[in-house]
């Protein structure tokens, strides 16, 4: 994969340069935030509009929104990171499980899979996020618990076709253990269709955290949450539109960069492309 190749791919580039922006802007947030976004508060300049000191404006207990948005990007994409790590690990073993055993495994697997997808995501979030109660470690357990269902058949899918070819049958006839098949010969093939499915998957983790922090079920305050602030300025939208609308693009452009990048990514990975590509 070239510099060239990724540059005419458009969707990945532009989608790839709005992730490595938000991601440098969690990383390097206590450097770019001009204010501290929890202790710098001062009601003498409560809902301020945006201006060159405030470029974001501030909110009710006048602290700098644009702060609170940068800092708010660490709370995302932790949130999208930790959870398709979690989906990823246990869509990709269950699917590997049933799609090379077959049978017994396959049957339970695929009803308990069924099952999780007959349901909403963000069902199976709010009866988690009920039981437990809220805060930014149960969002990780709730959303990484609850939306393995899509890797786990696509991966299935995968080995299912994988197990077809000939060097999967010359390695069971030279010997090679169950698991040197499983992770030397068929893991390496599955990782690129699931690669793309964890970064789409990232963008609806946003979406979800934002939505479980705006019911008041995710990160509680002070800490900066895009969700969070959102839930915070819907009752201040005419008087203060500025506290929903920056907090409202920052969820716009990042969830729309990720379906970008994962859009790009299956293009490039698709045998086809490649093929063409080659010739």
């Amino acid at each position: 994969m070239t510099l060239t190749r990724i540059y005419k791919q458009k969707n990945l580039f532009f989608g790839g340069m709005v992730v490595l922006i938000v991601t440098l802007m969690a990383v390097f947030a206590p450097l770019i935030a001009p204010f501290d976004p929890i202790n710098d508060a001062d009601l003498m300049r409560s809902e301020l509009p945006p201006s060159a000191e405030f470029l974001f404006g501030t909110d009710t207990n006048g602290r700098d929104a644009f702060s609170r948005v940068v800092y708010g990007a660490r709370v995302s994409l932790s949130v999208g990171l930790v959870t398709q790590i979690v989906n990823t690990i246990i869509g990709v073993s269950l699917g590997l499980v049933a799609g090379y055993f077959g049978r017994f495994w396959d049957d339970l697997i695929m009803g308990v899979t069924n099952v999780m997808l007959s349901i909403p995501v963000i069902v199976f979030a709010l009866a988690i996020m009920a039981a437990l109660g809220p805060g930014l470690f149960n969002i990780y357990l709730a959303l990484g618990l609850t939306n393995w269902a899509y890797t786990c058949r696509l991966t299935r899918a995968q080995v299912l076709s994988i197990k077809k070819n000939d060097y999967i049958s010359a390695a069971v006839v030279l010997g090679y253990s169950r698991s040197s098949i499983i992770f030397g010969q068929i893991m390496p093939n599955v990782l690129g269709p699931v690669l793309v499915v964890a970064t789409l998957g990232c963008a609806e983790a946003i979406l979800l955290e934002a939505a479980l922090s705006f019911l008041g079920l995710g990160t509680q305050p002070p800490t900066p949450s895009w969700g969070g602030m959102l839930s915070s300025a819907r009752d201040m939208f005419f008087s203060a539109p500025w506290l929903s609308i920056f907090p409202g693009l920052a969820i716009f452009v990042t969830v729309l960069g990720l379906n970008l990048f994962g859009d790009g990514l299956r293009d490039i990975l698709d045998p086809k492309n490649v093929l063409q590509n080659k010739e």
